[in-house]
């Protein structure tokens, strides 16, 4: 999966709305941000047992599948930089392709994984 064509569908959503580009680039650094902090919170809580271990590292490896997704954000909210992303795309066939594939991203590290394959 291309996960910078992922973003970028995602920005642009139906409409193509410049507030929702806002709105994705903060959803996507609160899944790291906040995701690494509940993880973190969970494992280090008083006396969870294994169960609370394991789903802790679960929140810590769904948060660092945001972390490229937020990197492609970041670099497509520059004037021009969705636009040329998406020029010759199919926006309504990408996004219903992509509409069900990003819950991908609730297996923990596997974007992170297919971003860095993708980079090698």
């Amino acid at each position: 999966m291309d996960i910078r064509r992922l973003a970028a569908v995602d920005m642009h959503g139906s409409a193509g709305a410049s507030w929702r580009r806002w709105v994705i680039l903060a959803e996507f650094l609160l899944g790291v941000v906040g995701g690494l902090a509940l993880g973190f919170f969970v494992i280090l809580s008083a006396d969870g047992g294994p169960g609370r271990t394991v789903f802790g590292a679960w929140l810590l490896g769904v948060a660092l599948n945001y972390a490229p997704l937020a990197a492609h954000a970041l670099s497509l909210i520059r004037p021009g930089a969705l636009e040329r992303e998406l020029a010759g795309v199919d926006v309504p066939a990408a996004l219903r392709h992509y509409t069900t594939r990003q819950f991908a991203v609730l297996v923990p590290l596997l974007f992170v994984v297919w971003e860095v394959r993708r980079r090698l």
